[in-house]
């Protein structure tokens, strides 16, 4: 199946699932999910599947087993292209429109000090805070949870302490919703910004260091 774009359906069933959040909504409308949304969206990894690799389109359940909020549904339809241990590219297609990511989500101790120590040295930090900053002025956003202070055995003075105090580091861009961010088109935007993205993914995997 070629990707020929998300119908407006796919944008409609989120804004009511937001409202209604049911399993008699759900399966009332489940076969919109499959042809306005899971559908397109694994055409769309497929046809990035030869210069990204396969992509893991998430499932639509939410785990509720330790969460407040028991609302059964992700109100999203994620897809993760992964290049290392919880890094790589990221879709995602909501209310809100269609977006897209890269970078690192989560990190064990050893995986965030490596991490942490390439952004401290002078040659690999400062080439990863050019490329962010390259990144930022081509229109890509900036985020992912840090600290509030700064991170043990590191100084507040740090040159790159606004690095330091990450635990992820994700960088994007939201397309919202209108026609180009939802039709056969999208492909090559999302490859586009994907190519961009791809230096960040490099620098990544390539400082990090296994899982225990």
């Amino acid at each position: 199946m070629s990707f020929t774009g998300f119908p407006v359906a796919a944008l409609d069933f989120y804004d009511d699932l937001e409202v209604d959040n049911t399993k008699s909504f759900w399966e009332a409308h489940k076969h919109v999910y499959q042809e306005s949304v899971a559908a397109p969206t694994k055409a769309l990894m497929a046809a990035l599947e030869p210069e990204f690799g396969t992509a893991k389109v998430f499932r639509p359940y939410r785990d509720v087993r330790f969460a407040k909020d028991k609302t059964p549904y992700k109100t999203h339809q994620g897809a993760f292209v992964g290049a290392g241990p919880a890094t790589g590219w990221y879709f995602e297609i909501s209310p809100r429109g269609t977006r897209v990511g890269a970078g690192f989500y989560d990190a064990d101790g050893r995986r965030l000090a490596a991490i942490r120590e390439a952004m401290a040295d002078d040659t690999s930090g400062k080439a990863l805070d050019r490329l962010l900053r390259k990144l930022e002025k081509a229109g890509f956003e900036v985020g992912g949870d840090q600290l509030k202070t700064s991170p043990r055995g590191y100084d507040a003075d740090h040159p790159r302490i606004h690095l330091l105090r990450r635990k992820q580091l994700v960088v994007g861009r939201p397309y919202g919703f209108e026609a180009d961010a939802i039709d056969a088109g999208l492909v090559d935007r999302v490859r586009e910004d994907w190519r961009a993205l791809k230096p960040l993914v490099t620098w990544l995997t390539a400082v990090e260091v296994e899982p225990t």
